[in-house]
């Protein structure tokens, strides 16, 4: 029988036999945990099992604005930030107010805007990245940190000018709702629930961690893997003609991103050699499906998508829009010490479970996909004991490759392509 091994060990004794540990489910292995800690007592007008989940609230959406911030404002400072947002945004009385109805999505891992006919994405924060809730009447400001560039300048550091003062910026989007201050308070409750979580999570004990370690950790984890920075830049994103003959399919194959993918969709894992993807000279293995002649994929069953996909085969051109990425991904596991559990289980080099708010999660790692090196070390051949072993005794960054396990078996020759 094949063995499953759930990387959740504290101490390093305990690695010396490595498929003693039974695997469990993701259901299994966070039941317990959560059924005895805090998380279900953390105050607020919503159950913690819910915001786990995600709850939408209904708002009017009024407009966004960008203001120049410090790193670190006061209270004080971000309650003028918000007010001067709704002074930039809110049409003066007597005026008509332009508004978008939306549903506003709460959950401990993002906020989440979508419009509430079409259900698309017009903004998407994850949590750790709100600074700052404010409810004045009826109207809910929510503040989400800028994520600052990068200097690439080639130039020497020491012959750069020395800079008086680093600018930071925060987009204050503006909403209005009978229920403001519940929303308010539930986006509050939701920080509590993430941080009560990652305890439980991560086998820490609440007086041994504090909510600044928690903050400082969250902050080190800044994703080296991100997949919404990827998906922002508008080089990636690209709207891809197909022509082809009436009665053709497309000819690929694709496969699930996998649960753990900030936007889960369907990825392209191969080319039928000569069909209309391939003629066509801009897909490529590893591309990131995201709609299919405006129709959205995402987070749609993958049965679902190549049915949807298999109903172009009576027309003579598709429109994928795409976002171009490798096809093998990038995990950047960073465990201060041994007391931090990875939280996956992985059977035969596949990750088969993933604990959500865990440390690689946060990572990247993604529950299917099919570990193909660790920390430069290729493991595509190495026992499963081995491999466990060596991320059981890892501690500090843990850089892993890894892509689709379909997708791996396709380009290996173990599974043979049925192209639609």
């Amino acid at each position: 029988p094949r063995s499953e091994t759930t990387l959740n060990v504290k101490e390093p004794q305990l690695q010396e036999n490595p498929t003693s540990t039974t695997g469990l489910s993701l259901q299994e292995s966070t039941a317990n945990p959560i059924a005895q800690s805090p998380i279900l007592n953390v105050p607020g007008p919503c159950d913690a099992e819910d915001l786990i989940e995600g709850i939408i609230f209904t708002a009017d959406y009024l407009g966004s604005t960008q203001l120049h911030s410090e790193k670190n404002p006061g209270k004080t400072a971000r309650m003028l930030q918000a007010q001067e947002a709704v002074n930039r945004i809110k049409a003066p009385e007597g005026e008509s107010q332009p508004s978008v109805e939306v549903d506003l999505f709460v959950s401990i891992d993002r906020v989440k805007v979508l419009n509430a006919d079409t259900q698309e994405s017009m903004m998407d924060h994850t949590l750790r990245s709100i600074s700052y809730i404010a409810d004045i009447g009826d109207l809910l400001v929510v503040m989400a940190r800028r994520r600052l560039p990068k200097n690439d300048s080639d130039e020497p550091k020491l012959m750069r000018e020395p800079k008086p003062h680093r600018a930071y910026k925060v987009i204050c989007h503006v909403f209005t709702s009978g229920d403001a201050r519940i929303m308010a308070q539930a986006i509050g409750q939701a920080f509590s629930v993430a941080y009560q979580q990652f305890l439980t999570s991560n086998g820490i004990e609440a007086q041994s961690f504090t909510r600044a370690a928690y903050n400082e950790l969250l902050d080190m984890q800044e994703m080296y893997h991100d997949d919404l920075v990827h998906y922002s830049n508008r080089e990636n994103v690209k709207d891809i003609w197909v022509e082809k003959n009436k009665g053709e399919s497309l000819g690929i194959v694709v496969v699930e991103s996998g649960w753990g993918s900030i936007v889960p969709t369907v990825i392209l894992a191969n080319l039928q050699h000569g069909g209309p993807a391939e003629r066509c000279g801009k897909l490529s293995i590893g591309d990131q499906i995201m709609s299919v002649n405006s129709t959205s994929l995402v987070g749609l069953p993958l049965t679902t998508c190549q049915s949807i996909i298999k109903g172009l085969k009576g027309q003579s051109l598709a429109r994928m829009n795409i976002v171009s990425c490798p096809p093998v991904v990038t995990v950047l596991i960073k465990r201060p010490d041994l007391k931090y559990q990875l939280g996956f289980s992985v059977q035969d080099g596949i990750i088969c479970s993933l604990m959500r708010g865990g440390i690689a999660e946060r990572g990247g790692v993604r529950v299917g996909h099919r570990i193909i090196e660790i920390n430069g070390m290729s493991v595509v051949a190495t026992p499963h004991d081995r491999i466990v072993h060596m991320l059981v005794s890892s501690v500090g960054e843990i850089q892993m490759k890894t892509m689709p396990a379909m997708m791996y078996r396709l380009l290996t020759g173990q599974e043979q392509p049925v192209y639609i």
